[in-house]
């Protein structure tokens, strides 16, 4: 629709998790860096958190690809609110095993043990990742701890990856699942981004889809963006979309303050005037105190320097934190 107008091949700020758009600031270099490590060294249980809107699915799939194209069988949940007949089901798919093995945890279990030994002495990554795991059913999460119990006496045969919301943590405090969080080896989190990683977040994704940020947004409006969306990359992009859209509407380009204006107060934004918009929101919504302003240091986009994720192992340092919360 607007591509032509500025100079673009595609939309930058499209919401769906396309792991070419991943900027790693450094806070998506680490959690990347934490769920690498978690997967390749079989630690067993890695926990990532981040408010909604981070970027914790995006990241994920960026990982996911990375790891399947060196042959690596990655079991990738998104949707976990199943019955534990249906989790039976998705396992017994996702590895490879008889359709009869989901017919009973029994059967499950013992075919499933056999298939990651076979992996392993194979030298073939074999892995678990649910996303959007805060919604995980209790009677799913008990089956997670009991999956993380596959091993021999050196490795875990399974590694886990459990993303969610900040509520996730809360219920991995919870007294009934102290079992689960003793299994935590890594945890890693996501937050809001700065002013300047926002900066970096516009110019990246907009260098990414063939155009220049300069041409596109005024410094002033990223300064503005910034501060409406709380650094949440998911509001963030809703923003530029739609002032995308309504500086072609008015043939105008940078797009500026004033437009950005607009689109907030359109999307019930405008209240936040401290920064803190997107966080506020999510903490609010979590029923968490709101956290307090971050300053907006925004620097002109074009001086941005996040990269793309092009070769993800690249950036693949060891970051250990052995964690129980």
């Amino acid at each position: 629709m607007y591509e032509a107008f500025y100079g673009l091949r595609e939309r930058p700020f499209d919401l769906t998790p396309n792991p070419r758009f991943l900027l790693l600031t450094g806070k998506h270099r680490e959690a990347l860096s934490n769920l690498q490590y978690g997967l390749m060294s079989r630690r067993g249980l890695t926990v990532l958190v981040g408010e909604a809107g981070t970027g914790k699915t995006t990241l994920i799939r960026a990982a996911v690809a990375e790891f399947e194209s060196r042959g690596a069988i990655l079991a990738y949940l998104n949707n976990p609110t199943l019955t534990r007949a249906e989790f039976y089901e998705f396992l017994a798919s996702a590895f490879r095993l008889d359709p009869a093995a989901a017919s009973s945890k029994t059967r499950l279990l013992q075919d499933l043990g056999k298939a990651l030994e076979r992996f392993r002495a194979d030298d073939v990554l074999a892995g678990l990742i649910i996303d959007e795991a805060q919604v995980l059913p209790n009677e799913l999460l008990e089956e997670v701890r009991l999956l993380a119990n596959i091993e021999t006496a050196t490795d875990k045969l399974l590694p886990i990856v459990l993303a969610g919301q900040p509520e996730l943590a809360d219920r991995l405090n919870l007294p009934s699942l102290r079992q689960l969080k003793q299994r935590v080896a890594l945890r890693c989190q996501l937050n809001a981004l700065e002013g300047r990683e926002t900066a970096e977040y516009i110019a990246g994704r907009i260098r990414v889809a063939g155009g220049n940020s300069v041409v596109v947004f005024t410094r002033q409006a990223v300064d503005l963006i910034h501060q409406r969306a709380g650094g949440i990359p998911r509001l963030i992009s809703v923003i530029c979309d739609n002032a995308l859209i309504s500086g072609f509407a008015a043939d105008r380009r940078p797009v500026s303050r004033d437009i950005v204006e607009d689109v907030c107060r359109d999307f019930d934004l405008a209240a936040h005037m401290n920064g803190d918009g997107g966080a506020a929101v999510a903490a609010s919504a979590a029923g968490r105190p709101k956290p307090p302003p971050a300053p907006a240091r925004v620097e002109d986009p074009a001086g941005a320097t996040a990269e793309p994720a092009r070769g993800l192992f690249e950036h693949f340092t060891i970051r250990r934190r052995f964690s129980l919360f």
